[in-house]
C-alpha cells in the first residue's frame, strides 16, 4: 500500500505545480515579444487563408469581411507568392498602443526586403495588428 500511495503523492504534488506554474508562469515573453508575436500570427493566419485566426491577431478595425479577406489574400499570393515575416524590429510601446517595423518578403522576390511600419493595439488584453502590412493585407 505504500508504494500506491507514495506514487500517488508524487502525481498530486505535480498536478499541483503544473496549475501553478500555468496560472502564475505567464508565457515568459516580453511586451516587445507579445507585439512580434501578433505579426507573425497574423501573417501565418493570412496565409493559410484561417480567417478566424487572423481576426484573433487583427484589430476590430481592420479586420473587414471574411469574403474579401480571402479575395485580396488570394490575389496577393497569385500575383507575388506567399509572404514571410523575416523580422519584426523597433518596437515601441505608448499603453495599449505600439508601433514596430516589420520586415518582410514575397516568394517571388525573396531577396526584396519590405520594411513596414506598422501600428499595434491591445485589446482585450492581447497585441493586435492595426494597420496594413503591405500588399497581401486583406
Amino acid at each position: 500500500m505504500a508504494p500506491f500511495l507514495g506514487a500517488l503523492a508524487v502525481i498530486v504534488l505535480a498536478v499541483i505545480v503544473v496549475v501553478l506554474l500555468n496560472s502564475f508562469g505567464g508565457d515568459g515573453l516580453s511586451e516587445d515579444q507579445r507585439v512580434g508575436r501578433a505579426a507573425v500570427g497574423q501573417n501565418d493566419a493570412l496565409q493559410r487563408e484561417n480567417f478566424g485566426e487572423y481576426a484573433d491577431y487583427t484589430c476590430t478595425a481592420q479586420r473587414g469581411t471574411e469574403a474579401d479577406f480571402l479575395a485580396r489574400q488570394r490575389d496577393s499570393v497569385a500575383k507575388q507568392g506567399a509572404r514571410y515575416v523575416d523580422d519584426v524590429t523597433a518596437v515601441h510601446i505608448e499603453g495599449d498602443r505600439a508601433t514596430a517595423t516589420v520586415v518582410y518578403h514575397f516568394e517571388h522576390a525573396p531577396d526584396a526586403k519590405v520594411n513596414t511600419e506598422t501600428a499595434f493595439v491591445r485589446e482585450d488584453g492581447e497585441w493586435r495588428v492595426c494597420s496594413s502590412m503591405g500588399d497581401s493585407r486583406p
